[in-house]
């Protein structure tokens, strides 16, 4: 069965159409894609894992899916297959053994049989492996535990007792990043209660034998000495200290003391239970969502508080026709809007009563009006339980139900909100109460270093990352100062230092001239960034140039023409630009084989504001754009775009719909100020 990720052929160059053409085609195509809230939203692809761990805990709390619901996820199964009959880790990845073996298990629970080709190649396939699906990373050993599958000794340890460490000590787990702290909070106590479901027989079985190879001569169940066998997915193995301390926990495990454990199980269930009501059972994402609701399953809690967790992750669902049933990492509106937004107005509306100047105006009213309402504005009951940071005034990535605020979502609306005022009337513009809790929120992220985190200033030191027990994923540890989030929150603070603000107009000067020394020692020789969230230094480039630039800094400033130079010099001959996300891992630039819209407009936004119109590169990166438009205005990105996790990659299905136009809006609005 193809893959949809194989790349597609580079679309061959259309006639060149004028920038401005090329912009009210892009324009008019997302002014179409505004939803009936006022938002824009794109789905943010990962992988399958959600998808597969959702089937599973169906089937342990006795959810049963009606028919075509099966058959929309095995829909979605087939269109995401790789070649050789496995599932990515992301849309250009080879098959990931946790993925697949996860995949394989949800397929079965769906009514798919054994021989059905999608279980045949993908068993198939574990068996080629090293170490088969006894080598999955520890994520996926505690999944195939939880399944019934694996036996518990085979995991490297979770003890819940860690939650039980003084928080003055510098290695309790509130010190850790916000999704990590989530995800073993709720891994922790069902390790620690050894939980096993039932998927029924003959299926169990069954899946023992495909999976593990139990029934085949010479086979044996898995044991302690698996603890160690690693396959594909394991980028991060743990250290010799690491595995040392897992040895020592191994020991303690065999007879963890009685009273401990079930003070550590109390304190992981209460954090657990706190985190699902203060997100209205949404969780802080899907992944610690879906443990979550395990875990109050687990604990005896009521079949009625059971599904109503479980019905909540479907607020993470994405289905068509086309693709089927499958659960997004997170939902995007209030940073879709917020940079869809900022795309219209980069050539805004003019008075010459052209119908589309309204329509634009009417657009930004309602994205305006929605990012207004997204707002968090009240703060999260008893933040003690789960060392939640103050909330107050951020805003979320997504609609804000969760709760989770974010610093460059934060920057980036509450500058979108101020950039586009000049426009609008004033209610659609927080008041000054909202904008200064705005303020507060961002001061709070900045780090000592100048920089900003994200959900949360840094709390831990970064010699945690050796203590890293994911085996796959990197940089997951702790909150770091990215360089993105303090690219954004510069630009927020020059919006949001406004004279009828005196009380933080001091704090944010500091935190300006802060931010930009922080994002002045972090550019690399070449003079590029490096970037944490999106593939990779053209991103870093882009975020880092606009928020010094909104500090002040002159466009002939050195270190701003070392950047200009360094995007020069990767351009691609075809003049657009095309990074692959290798680079991430490897923590260098990396050339894609193919130029990429996405790219190239982050490429064409920080050269204008740094070079402006008349550069050739920027002429022959305007041209490539026009060139690789679609007729309906759309342009078609084959990379992937994001990244999570330091080795998690995502493809952020809008980015292609806002940046491209926003880079030509950029182009033209330039070329009108010069002319």
């Amino acid at each position: 069965m193809p893959a949809t990720h194989t790349p597609d052929e580079t679309p061959a160059p259309h006639p060149v159409v004028s920038p401005a053409l090329a912009h009210r085609k892009a324009l008019d195509r997302l002014l179409s894609l505004q939803h009936e809230a006022g938002c824009w939203e794109g789905e943010m692809v990962w992988n399958t894992m959600i998808l597969s761990q959702y089937v599973i805990v169906c089937r342990i709390v006795g959810r049963t899916l009606p028919e075509p619901t099966r058959a929309a996820m095995t829909r979605h199964y087939g269109s995401t297959v790789t070649p050789e009959g496995g599932w990515g880790l992301h849309a250009e990845s080879g098959p990931s053994p946790y993925c697949t073996v996860l995949a394989h298990i949800a397929l079965r629970l769906l009514g798919n049989r054994a021989d059905d080709p999608l279980c045949a190649d993908s068993a198939a396939w574990l068996r080629s492996q090293p170490g088969g699906a006894r080598a999955v990373p520890t994520w996926g050993k505690l999944w195939l535990a939880v399944a019934g599958l694996h036996d518990y000794r085979a995991i490297n340890p979770l003890p819940p007792e860690l939650f039980l460490l003084p928080r003055r000590l510098p290695v309790h787990p509130d010190r850790l990043y916000c999704h990590t702290r989530s995800i073993y909070q709720a891994m922790a106590y069902l390790y620690g209660i050894r939980f096993s479901g039932d998927l029924g027989h003959p299926l169990t079985d069954e899946l023992r034998r495909d999976l593990l190879g139990e029934s085949r001569p010479g086979a044996r169940p898995p044991c302690r000495s698996d603890r160690r066998l690693l396959g594909a997915d394991a980028q991060v193995p743990p250290g010799r200290a690491l595995r040392a301390a897992f040895d020592v926990l191994a020991v303690y495990e065999r007879h963890p003391l009685r009273r401990t454990r079930a003070r550590a199980l109390a304190r992981c269930l209460a954090r657990v239970t706190h985190e699902q009501e203060v997100t209205r059972e949404f969780g802080l994402s899907p992944v610690s969502s879906l443990l979550n609701v395990l875990v109050l399953h687990a604990s005896g809690a009521a079949p009625t508080a059971v599904d109503r967790a479980l019905t909540a992750v479907d607020h993470w669902r994405w289905t068509d026709q086309e693709r089927g049933i499958r659960y997004a990492g997170a939902r995007s509106q209030t940073w879709d809007t917020a940079f869809a937004v900022e795309a219209l107005l980069a050539h805004g509306p003019t008075d010459t009563g052209d119908p589309t100047d309204a329509a634009v105006l009417t657009a930004l009213r309602r994205g305006c009006g929605f990012l207004r309402d997204a707002q968090v504005t009240d703060e999260v009951p008893h933040p003690e339980v789960t060392a939640r940071a103050p909330a107050a005034g951020g805003w979320c990535f997504s609609d804000g139900a969760h709760r989770w605020p974010v610093s460059d979502c934060t920057a980036e609306a509450a500058a979108t909100l101020l950039h586009a005022r000049h426009l609008l009337p004033e209610t659609t513009v927080p008041d000054e109460g909202r904008l200064r809790q705005a303020t507060a929120f961002l001061l709070h992220r900045q780090n000592r270093d100048g920089g900003f985190g994200s959900y949360e200033p840094r709390r831990g030191s970064r010699l945690l990352e050796a203590a890293n027990p994911s085996e796959m994923f990197s940089d997951c540890m702790v909150e770091g100062s990215y360089t993105e989030c303090t690219g954004s929150a510069l630009v927020a603070f020059t919006a949001l230092a406004r004279p009828e603000d005196p009380e933080h107009r001091e704090e944010m000067d500091r935190a300006i001239r802060h931010g930009a020394h922080f994002l002045l020692r972090r550019q690399c020789k070449d003079g590029s960034w490096p970037a944490a969230w999106g593939v990779n230094r053209i991103y870093g480039t882009l975020f880092a140039v606009r928020g010094l630039r909104a500090t002040g800094m002159p466009p002939t400033h050195p270190r701003l023409a070392r950047a200009a130079r360094w995007l020069e010099s990767v351009q691609r001959a075809d003049g657009g630009w095309g990074e692959h996300h290798q680079g991430c891992t490897e923590n260098r630039y990396v050339e894609h084989p193919d130029s990429q819209p996405v790219m190239t407009a982050w490429a064409l936004l920080a050269l204008l504001d740094i070079t402006g119109p008349g550069s050739a590169s920027v002429r022959d990166g305007v041209r490539w754009l026009c060139e690789r438009q679609a007729d309906d205005g759309s342009w078609h990105q084959k990379a992937v775009t994001g990244v999570f996790f330091g080795t998690a990659m995502l493809d952020y299905r809008f980015y292609a719909e806002y940046f491209p136009l926003w880079a030509l809006g950029a182009h033209l609005a330039a070329l009108g100020r010069a002319g």
